[in-house]
């Protein structure tokens, strides 16, 4: 009986085993399918719309985020397929190459490696002018974005669609993913008195929206009025993030190292506008955060008392090669997010200003406000009420109810412009 009864089990166990490992592989079949299938706007358009720009002098707006499933360069699709006459190339803050620093001012140069002319549109020229123009037909936009307000590249395209409109060019979005899913929606939405090239227009801190999305909603609710084509992804989800897609992630900028730095950014580059250093100089900036007075155990343990979801925080200590505290030892944390899906990054990042404030009230401070009592902070935040808020002791809590209505307001606009 005894026998009977472990063959049995042994059976069943190896079925169940057999049975396991095929769904496996056949959950690892669908998948790699789903992958193959996946495109980014530049192969959707070479492979299915070519006819947009087939005949015609074009114009690129890329940086080395523009890139394949197999890591070509957008620059080297074009410049090498028959059909496609590329006239002209434009760079972004840190260059079409990647290889300036934030603010730091590309001119005008040839790329070696096409002989074609690249043009700033960061610094002094932050829009094409026409003479910038004068050898193209068609403008194509394609660089990866990271899904925040104050990152600089997605108002490098909305003035790039103005000169578009101003010089009857047509505009040609190459679509990528939003590297933090296109489902979640986050933070207050800037006020038009702080505009500025770190945030132009009236979206919230996450917006939740591809390039191709806010290149619809720029066009239309912000009055542009290109000629605007969006070649779409296929095989992208609104729940996906980064890592769930077949791409590589490409830093898309020097302090933008990984997708790491990107899901933490919309709130911990809130740190950018205080005299804390936000971790640039060191190998994971924005997710180091600390300054020379602050004691690392002290705020870890404080800021892992509030049981943020999705994320948990480490004392840390590190010496930043350049920008703030550059050269100094500095004390703080480290961001570790647990769930990416229960994370929440604008509020996790107030509530790291708030504490730190709260903390070091005598060596903490908000950057110098200019002429019109703005501060940089205000910049990031898109209003000046938060840092308010932050100084007369109200909570998180009532900062998100505070900026509530007009982030619903935002969302029902919004979904007029999704496409996936």
């Amino acid at each position: 009986m005894k026998k009977w009864l472990v063959t049995v089990l042994t059976t069943v166990l190896i079925l169940s085993s057999l049975t396991a490992a095929m769904a496996d592989h056949d959950n690892g079949q669908g998948k790699s399918q789903e992958h193959k299938k996946f495109q980014v706007g530049a192969e959707a358009l070479l492979s299915d719309h070519k006819d947009l720009i087939k005949g015609k002098r074009v114009g690129l707006i890329t940086n080395p985020t523009g890139v394949d499933k197999n890591m070509t360069s957008v620059v080297d699709l074009l410049f090498n397929d028959p059909d496609v006459e590329l006239t002209a190339l434009y760079g972004p803050e840190h260059g079409v190459r990647g290889s300036a620093q934030a603010g730091a001012y590309v001119e005008y140069y040839v790329d070696e490696k096409t002989n074609l002319p690249v043009y700033s549109l960061y610094g002094k020229t932050k829009k094409p002018t026409p003479e910038m123009l004068a050898n193209v037909d068609v403008l194509l936009f394609d660089i990866q974005d990271v899904g925040t307000r104050f990152y600089t590249y997605i108002y490098t395209m909305a003035y790039a669609m103005e000169a578009a409109k101003e010089n009857n060019i047509p505009f040609i979005v190459l679509d990528r993913p939003n590297p933090l899913g296109g489902h979640k929606v986050e933070g207050p939405v800037l006020e038009t008195k702080y505009k500025s090239f770190v945030g132009n227009y009236e979206i919230p801190l996450r917006h939740g929206m591809t390039v191709g999305e806010l290149a619809k909603l720029f066009n239309k609710e912000f009055n542009i009025g290109a000629d605007l084509t969006v070649v779409e992804m296929n095989g992208w989800k609104r729940t996906m993030f980064y890592d769930e897609t077949p791409l590589e992630f490409v830093p898309p900028s020097p302090n933008m190292p990984t997708l790491d730095t990107a899901l933490v950014y919309p709130g911990a580059a809130l740190i950018e506008g205080t005299n804390v250093s936000e971790g640039r100089g060191t190998t994971s900036p924005f997710e180091l955060i600390g300054a020379p007075f602050i004691n690392s155990d002290d705020l870890a343990a404080e800021l892992n008392s509030l049981n943020l979801p999705g994320v948990k925080f480490r004392a840390a200590s590190f010496i930043p090669t350049f920008s703030k505290h550059a050269g100094v030892l500095s004390h703080g944390i480290q961001i570790h997010i647990t769930d990416k899906n229960a994370y929440k990054p604008v509020e996790t990042g107030l509530h790291i200003v708030k504490t730190i404030h709260d903390m070091y009230p005598e060596d903490f401070q908000f950057r110098a406000e200019d002429s019109k009592g703005i501060s940089f902070f205000d910049l990031l935040t898109g209003n000046g009420w938060i840092r308010e808020a932050i100084e007369n002791g109200q909570s998180v809590e009532e900062m998100k109810a505070q900026w509530e209505d007009e982030l619903n307001q935002f969302k029902q606009v919004r979904e007029e412009y999704l496409i996936y």
